[in-house]
């Protein structure tokens, strides 16, 4: 950490706020630096001598920039940005066992290895000494190649196509698929990273893990994304809608803000029906765990769909009911 009452650290300190402010003035320089604006103008002439081009505005009240171009790479951190920088870069583990993902450990030996000794060791002791709850879904939590993320934002951002090779889930290398895509949008969702766009092979909308894009390439074709396109809200429909198994549908007795308090995206998506009501569908291709889940709603339902869902409800109150004695309120009316 740079000791910000001493010159060459003060110098510095201007050299990044020169950076990051172009234009600044020489009174709001002294006023951050907690020196005169004599001070400042000898400064500036330190940075000159150090062959960095540092310009003065014309006037009494001009500003100081550095000429346009110029670009050094950043010189400090203070503790607090270290420190800060060190437990983000930790909290990428999903678990006290799990590693963290190779950029990222790479990254933070770098940072470690520049440091003040003293820093250094804080950030060592803090890595040491992180730990994180164990976490009950570990699949659900997928570090992408930082590469193919970057690239698939940027095609997001500028409207461009993208070419991947998609791999499956298991990391698989033999079974993979070629494909054209326009990415309307990326996002991090639960652990994991999605992209949302229009698959030419398919020729559909689709979802894409991030995660499990093998190569991409940027083309120079250009495509115009859905007006109004919400990311969120493809996603969590997408997923919501695409599991193989059961189509789902029942209606509760409550509004749909009462009953998105108990299912969370992206077990099922709810419409407000003009009776007050709330219309609550999706797939599964698990319905003992959705019957346990919709089991947790303290309102009456009508299961709609499928058949198979309100046996498994009944066999559930069934254990319910040989556990203490009650019947419980879900087989009680689900109809």
């Amino acid at each position: 950490m740079l000791d910000a009452t001493r010159p060459t650290s003060r110098v510095l300190a201007m050299l990044e706020l020169l950076q990051d402010r172009p234009g600044i003035t020489g009174p709001v320089l002294a006023s951050e630096l907690g020196v005169t604006t004599r001070t400042i103008r000898r400064y500036v002439v330190t940075l000159q001598d150090m062959g960095i081009p540092v310009e003065p505005a014309a006037g009494r009240t001009g500003g100081y920039w550095l000429r346009p171009g110029f670009r050094m790479p950043p010189l400090m951190f203070s503790a607090e940005e270290a420190i800060g920088l060190a437990v983000a870069l930790l909290n990428t583990r999903t678990s006290n066992t799990a590693a963290l993902p190779t950029p990222v450990a790479n990254a933070l030996g770098k940072i470690e290895r520049v440091l003040p000794r003293e820093l250094a060791s804080q950030i060592a002791t803090i890595r040491d000494g992180f730990r994180m709850a164990e976490n009950p879904w570990p699949e659900m939590d997928a570090f992408p190649d930082p590469m193919v993320l970057a690239t698939l934002i940027q095609g997001s951002l500028t409207h461009q196509r993208c070419w991947i090779r998609y791999g499956r889930p298991d990391g698989d290398q033999t079974d993979q698929t070629a494909r054209e895509v326009e990415p309307y949008g990326v996002l991090a969702y639960y652990g994991r990273w999605y992209m949302h766009g229009w698959c030419h092979l398919r020729k559909g909308t689709r979802t894409f893990r991030v995660d499990r894009v093998r190569r991409i390439d940027l083309l120079p074709e250009r495509f115009e994304p859905p007006a109004g396109f919400d990311i969120q809200e493809a996603v969590t429909r997408s997923l919501a809608l695409t599991r193989t198994g059961w189509d789902v549908e029942i209606i509760v007795d409550a509004a749909a803000a009462d009953v998105a308090r108990f299912i969370m995206p992206p077990t099922a998506l709810l419409e407000a029906r003009t009776d007050g009501r709330t219309r609550l569908y999706c797939t599964t291709d698990n319905l003992d765990w959705f019957a346990w889940r919709i089991s947790e709603l303290p309102f009456p339902m009508t299961i709609i769909h499928p058949e198979e869902l309100r046996t498994t409800l009944n066999t559930l109150g069934q254990r319910l009911l040989a556990i203490d004695g009650e019947v419980p309120q879900l087989a009680a009316t689900a109809r």
